[in-house]
């Protein structure tokens, strides 16, 4: 009995002492942090005052304004000067002055807060300042907030919610790459070497099981040395660096000319390869042995085999750089190492393997040529990239298509004995392997005729230019008549009509489109519908792909062009923004393009920095959902999370 008397008086003395450090301080504070993207989170300051105390707005009127509250980060972290409040907040007269302040009951602050990729906690402090009759009192709370993922971001939905979309196509990437990582294996430039190789460590060794442990070190090595230097790349400047790089149009025309060469040294003019003397480095190392050595000797089979891998990590990186997202090109990178390497330890493991490889031979040199018609076509994308960016109006979508024609058409050809270069062995007879890789390649040379006509060639949206830059389209004409059940555009008032960029900038499908912000905000409240933002760019594939799989359908474009205002925000457009709309952003870096602005509103607005993303928003500019929509083939999907924004806006009316 006693012992219950004593526990329920320390209970209550517990709370006395509870309740007088809640007296003692005036305003409660709740930190918690949700995650945005792999670089952003929103911090959310929930603050609750009591007895009579309100604390004072964190916006500042002007920079001399000192009553008001304010959020410091440790410098691993960075804060967007945007700040969203919420609560009931009510007018206070200001000492010394005839202004009034803001101050609150209870308030939320929403902060978007920056950081390095990795990081799992926001730390810094909060400033408060409150007010209580003529008192001023203050106070300093410590943060130290774990980053929560974001349902919104991280829920996998067939809707298409950016995460799951990202999540398939890391795992497209990778396997995509360890295919070619494997088709890379069957170059001249190291098929040669896996009997070689496999027969060195398997003799060397003085056990069998060591044997194995050796080829298998020397596998990881390789993928580690196509994996490590990406990841440093985007660790010290940045999960865009690669993306920036790749989409650049200066980037774009250095990319088009290395190809050319690549392409022109595949077809037997010259031989490429890195400096000698790195080779030869590399090969001393591996001569002291160990696992150090085991290490240089797959770094001297990087550098021998340059030559012919080289325009294939040189392709890998540049596409997987185009998907926006930071581990895109890592995870690339690793899955063809991956694919080069296993091999390697395949045979070691299965030495009895070797036996059934077929011999070195002119069969080589034909895959190597072949390489060169495929890095012939790639260059022109990289052309095509430069050609849209800068609205050259040269390398047209019929123009492309015309070159791929005839490229696919040759490789057909030579693959049949009929075309021969300076490397190419004596061909008596056509093989059955050749006969069906010739009839795949002119299959692909006719499937690319109808659309030189106008032909969706939905396969291809994502590699050929834009139906917008063709010259002659009759598939278009369905779009300027009214046909496949779809309403013809509405101008609406004048004043609503696009004015800016509209020179340069157009949409498909006889969409009308803004390509200004504050121009489609100012259309979309005199014409009373929610905004579509459609954030996308010239070298975006995957934008391309869903304008032809998911927008040109009847269903889709009909909601779009009667139900939303089309705002398209290009993060790639090289226009130069008038001198009074240019500025500096939270990184000191000059925003002075269309792109830079547009690309910065993106990641300062959502936090993300993929292409396409479509948002939706009210006349006021706020969200209508939450889901960040990325590429996602469902014609379906879309169509539903098109239907639920405009529920949404209907009810908010």
């Amino acid at each position: 009995m006693t012992k219950k008397i004593l526990f329920i008086v320390l209970l209550a003395s517990i709370q006395l002492v509870y309740s007088a450090a809640a007296q003692d301080q005036p305003v409660q504070f709740v930190f918690s942090a949700a995650k945005l993207s792999d670089t952003s989170a929103t911090l959310m300051v929930k603050a609750k005052a009591s007895n009579g105390t309100r604390i004072f707005t964190a916006v500042k009127k002007n920079n001399d304004d000192v009553f008001v509250s304010a959020l410091q980060l440790d410098t691993t972290a960075t804060v967007d000067a945007t700040i969203k409040e919420t609560g009931l907040a009510g007018a206070v007269a200001l000492p010394g002055t005839t202004d009034k302040g803001t101050a609150y009951d209870s308030v939320t602050f929403a902060y978007t807060v920056f950081f390095k990729p990795g990081a799992s906690a926001i730390k810094g402090t909060f400033n408060w300042l409150g007010v209580k009759g003529e008192e001023f009192p203050s106070g300093e709370e410590k943060i130290n907030v774990a980053i929560e993922g974001d349902a919104a971001n991280t829920g996998a939905t067939a809707t298409g919610a950016a995460t799951a979309n990202e999540t398939g196509s890391m795992w497209s990437i990778f396997l995509l790459c360890l295919a070619t990582g494997l088709l890379a294996v069957i170059t001249p430039c190291v098929f040669p070497l896996i009997p070689v190789t496999v027969s060195f460590f398997l003799k060397r060794s003085k056990t069998r099981m060591e044997g194995l442990k050796n080829a298998l070190w020397y596998s990881i090595s390789i993928v580690l040395i196509y994996t490590i230097p990406t990841l440093i790349l985007t660790l010290i400047f940045g999960d865009k660096i690669l993306y920036t790089i790749s989409t650049h149009p200066v980037s774009n025309i250095f990319f088009f000319v290395v190809f050319i060469v690549f392409a022109i040294s595949f077809f037997g003019a010259f031989e490429l390869a890195l400096p000698n003397s790195w080779a030869n480095k590399a090969d001393q190392k591996a001569g002291k042995g160990g696992l150090l050595g085991i290490f240089f000797m797959a770094l001297t089979l990087v550098i021998v085999s340059f030559s012919c891998t080289g325009p294939i990590v040189g392709t890998l990186l540049g596409q997987t750089s185009m998907q926006g997202v930071g581990l895109a090109p890592i995870i690339g990178m690793m899955g063809f190492g991956v694919g080069l390497a296993i091999p390697f330890s395949l045979f070691a493991f299965f030495p009895s393997m070797l036996q059934s490889l077929p011999k070195s031979g002119g069969w080589l040199n034909t895959i190597k040529v072949s390489f060169g018609f495929i890095e012939l076509a790639l260059a022109l994308k990289f052309l095509s990239n430069v050609d849209l960016s800068y609205h050259l109006g040269i390398l047209n979508r019929d123009v492309f298509l015309v070159l791929w024609i005839v490229i696919f058409f040759l490789l057909g050809v030579y693959l049949l004995g009929k075309l021969k270069f300076a490397h190419d062995s004596d061909l008596p007879f056509v093989s059955v392997p050749r006969l069906f890789f010739a009839m795949a390649s002119f299959s692909f040379a006719v499937y690319m005729v109808p659309g030189l006509w106008g032909a969706p060639l939905k396969a291809l949206s994502g590699f050929i230019p834009p139906s917008t830059t063709q010259e002659f389209n009759l598939n278009d004409l369905q779009y300027k008549i009214g046909n496949a059940g779809v309403v013809s555009p509405s101008a609406g008032p004048q004043a609503a009509l696009p004015k800016k960029y509209t020179n340069k900038l157009e949409v498909p499908f006889g969409l009308t489109a803004y390509f200004d912000l504050e121009e489609g905000m100012a259309a979309a409240k005199i014409l009373k519908k929610p905004i579509m933002l459609d954030f996308t760019g010239h070298t975006c594939p995957n934008c391309r792909k869903m304008e032809e799989q998911v927008w040109k359908d009847p269903a889709v474009l009909s909601r779009i062009k009667e139900n939303f205002v089309l705002v398209s925000l290009y993060v790639d457009e090289t226009e130069e923004l008038p001198a009074n709309e240019q500025y500096t952003d939270k990184n000191g870096v000059k925003i002075v393009t269309v792109g830079d602005k547009n690309l910065d509103y993106e990641i300062k607005t959502f936090g993300f920095n993929a292409q396409p993303l479509y948002m939706f928003l009210d006349l006021n500019g706020k969200p209508l959902s939450d889901v960040k929509y990325g590429y996602d083939p469902s014609v379906a999907g879309f169509i539903k999370h098109l239907d639920a924004v405009k529920a949404a806006f209907d009810a908010g009316l």
